[in-house]
């Protein structure tokens, strides 16, 4: 009986057992975007609808309380901060100039619009006009995931949008502070050089001091969840400077993502969870809290509260509209493009929200009946949730759409390539110290999940004494580099083999498996200042013609600033001359580095063609001719650099003898720096090889006659030698 009592009063609506209600909203941000799926619609408007059915105005089965508002805040928070992790700084800096126009023109057209249609169509007063205006120009990145899905939200177009988002929203929080400030009183000198000042002040800190003790703590501890946890205090500390300084929390939430933007890789275990935590569970919280604020019932109570919702649906639709068609002639872009950037920046929610509340919320006196006389009425609030709800379904279906054909536009032809850029590349795992920036090195270097087929190969020598506990210390070493991996949604497969000697058991592995490139590593806690290759090192090198690398990591790469790449004179000569440049390219992505080439002036221009070609980053290029010189370079490396030398073995087309002394000068000079020595591989599997057999074979016989006019040399000095 007492069962059955306790039972009914579980089921009461609203729900009040908060066991009950997490099971439910987890059910519905589960189930809903999989029966849409079915039928093609954004999951976005899915829980968004939900919301409505579930909330106060709809069945009533949850009350919007602390809870739902307090996770509704974080997920809005945490689109902001995705969409500041994820963008490609460098695309960016270059289109920051076109986000800053894009974000007037999305900010000025729906002032101009919507603040026509409240004077003169809703006859409100001009300074109410102004906040309804302001209102409607604000906008949310509710569509964003959807871009992301489709794996477009680093276009132009995305970039731009996201860009001119900040931008718009901060000129409309402006408004709204300004109009806040106006009815309470004067607005004098003073306010605006205590905004001013707090805003820099802010940024300063956000931009500067932020990045400083990421970089600090991420040295320190490496413990996934301690970072995943540091990160996430920081954006929200940094959302609540914001607060302080007088802008809402969103705009700092967007900040502080980009401050930390480089130190958080795109391809690594902390974004993945990052996004994983952000759109399992905070970002849907939003949606559905979005969904119950809307009463659609609103819409019958009176033909003024349809004619308002009717006019702001309009303006707010059509003025976005008109800036991305704006935006499109403007930057030269096409139909799609133009359809994300006002898919994007179409929706309505947090700022516009803010907005109407605050207007609500302002009362300026009483009419004839003691009934108060607010800034923004009754109407505006109720037409704003119905507008909310417009708004971003038709965002959601925009930006699906217009994603989906770009997607296609960007998928065309690439089947063929991607079947010959499957790589398979090889972890040499012994030491403890090394595996780490191994396993790092590995997941930035490819520029798409699941792209090549990483292997971590352990080797059990003959002459091992004790196999089995070896086995059980190889084999935790490979354990941390399956969990690390796998944190990044990439399959490591593990290997032990046991064999005559560490680098017998790497050949016979190559040969096996079809490894194109080998990563090895130094340990730094055996570093005798000798030279950067060991005599296992070597050994590889002489008997394994795959592409090496070989990683010093004194730092973890995601803390690494600049990236300072020395090629050896003629690398556009070897056959794998394009696979070593998108890798290093690829890495510099990942990072946010900058990068500056070294090289002989026909090798520089060989790798400008190719950026050029492929739509490569912006970098740096300095003419290097003389090895000799090849100290100097360091005066130009930092702690938080990473120094990529492409260097050459004998029966490289890029070799020569001014190599020999790289791997000594590396150990005794750039010990206490991040380095990367890569030598190309010493055959050609591939397509378009830049030269031919008959000139390998010549350019071989020459690099050998040399070598033995040299080596003969020495004999006959050694013989002539009196005594």
């Amino acid at each position: 009986m007492a069962l059955l009592l306790n039972a009914e009063g579980m089921f009461q609506l609203p729900l009040s057992n908060p066991v009950l209600i997490f099971s439910l909203v987890l059910f519905i941000i589960l189930f809903v975007p999989l029966l849409l799926n079915k039928i093609r619609v954004p999951y976005v408007i899915g829980l968004i609808l939900a919301g409505v059915v579930i909330g106060e105005h709809g069945l009533n089965l949850l009350r919007r309380d602390s809870s739902i508002v307090l996770f509704g805040t974080v997920g809005l928070i945490y689109i902001m901060f995705l969409a500041a992790l994820e963008i490609d700084l460098k695309e960016f800096k270059k289109n920051s100039t076109n986000s800053f126009i894009y974000g007037l023109f999305t900010f000025a057209v729906p002032m101009l619009v919507a603040g026509a249609a409240a004077r003169y169509v809703l006859e409100f007063s001009w300074i109410s006009s102004v906040l309804f205006a302001s209102m409607l120009a604000s906008h949310t990145l509710i569509a964003y995931p959807v871009a992301a899905r489709y794996n477009v939200h680093k276009t132009k177009a995305a970039t731009i949008a996201v860009g001119g988002t900040i931008v718009t929203d901060i000129l409309s929080l402006l408004i709204l502070a300004v109009i806040a400030r106006m009815t309470q009183g004067e607005i004098n000198q003073a306010f605006w050089i205590q905004l001013g000042v707090s805003v820099v002040l802010f940024a300063l800190i956000v931009w500067f001091v932020f990045p400083l003790i990421a970089i600090w703590f991420f040295k320190r501890f490496d413990d996934s969840i301690s970072q995943y946890i540091f990160v996430l205090a920081m954006v929200f500390f940094g959302a609540f400077l914001a607060e302080l300084a007088g802008i809402e929390a969103i705009i700092g939430a967007f900040i502080a993502g980009l401050a930390l933007n480089r130190l958080i890789p795109h391809h690594s275990p902390l974004m993945n969870r990052i996004d994983f935590v952000g759109n399992a569970l905070f970002i849907p919280f939003f949606l559905i809290g979005v969904g119950m604020l809307v009463d659609l019932k609103v819409l019958f109570k009176s033909t003024e509260a349809l004619k308002v919702a009717g006019v702001m649906t309009l303006a707010a639709v059509a003025s976005k509209w008109i800036a991305a068609w704006i935006g499109q002639k403007t930057f030269g872009m096409n139909g799609n493009e133009r359809t994300l950037m006002f898919g994007l920046s179409s929706a309505r929610a947090a700022a516009t929200l803010a907005t109407v509340l605050v207007g609500y919320n302002i009362i300026l006196g009483q009419n004839e009946l003691g009934e108060p006389i607010r800034l923004l009425n009754e109407d505006v609030l109720n037409g704003c949730l119905i507008m909310i709800l417009i708004t971003c379904s038709i965002a959601s279906v925009a930006t699906a759409q217009a994603s989906s054909k770009l997607a296609q536009e960007q998928d065309e032809g690439k089947s063929e390539k991607q079947e010959h850029d499957t790589r398979n590349i090889l972890i040499a795992a012994s030491k403890e110290n090394t595996i780490d920036p191994m396993i790092q090195l590995a997941i930035l270097m490819q520029p798409k999940k699941l792209e090549q087929n990483i292997f971590a190969l352990s080797v059990i020598s003959s002459e091992t004494d004790d196999r089995e506990a070896e086995e059980r210390r190889l084999k935790g070493y490979q354990d941390k580099m399956v969990v690390t991996a796998a944190a990044t949604d990439v399959i490591l497969t593990p290997l032990i083999r046991y064999d005559v000697n560490f680098v017998s058991g790497i050949q016979h592995t190559l040969e096996e498996k079809r490894i194109h490139e080998v990563i090895i590593g130094q340990d730094t806690s055996e570093y005798d200042g000798m030279s950067a290759t060991g005599i296992k090192s070597q050994k590889l090198l002489d008997k394994c013609p795959q592409i090496i690398y070989l990683i010093h990591g004194r730092q973890p790469l995601n803390t690494i600033r600049n990236i300072t790449i020395v090629c050896s004179d003629k690398l556009e000569r070897e056959p794998s001359f394009e696979i070593l440049l998108e890798r290093v390219i690829t890495i510099s992505r990942q990072l946010n580095c900058d990068v500056h080439f070294h090289s002989s002036h026909a090798t520089l221009l060989a790798i400008k063609q190719w950026f050029l070609e492929n739509k490569g980053p912006e970098a740096q290029y300095s003419v290097f001719d003389s090895w000799n010189d090849f100290l100097i370079l360091s005066r130009e490396i930092n702690t938080e650099d990473l120094f990529i030398v492409i260097s050459a073995r004998p029966g490289n087309a890029s070799y020569h003898v001014g190599l020999t002394d790289v791997p000594r000068h590396l150990a005794k000079y750039f010990g206490k720096y991040n380095y990367l020595l890569i030598y190309p591989d010493l055959y050609s599997d591939y397509p378009h090889s830049p030269i031919n057999e008959f000139e390998r074979t010549g350019e071989l016989l020459q690099q050998g006659m040399t070598q033995l006019g040299k080596t003969s040399d020495k004999l006959i000095k050694n013989i002539l030698r009196p005594g």
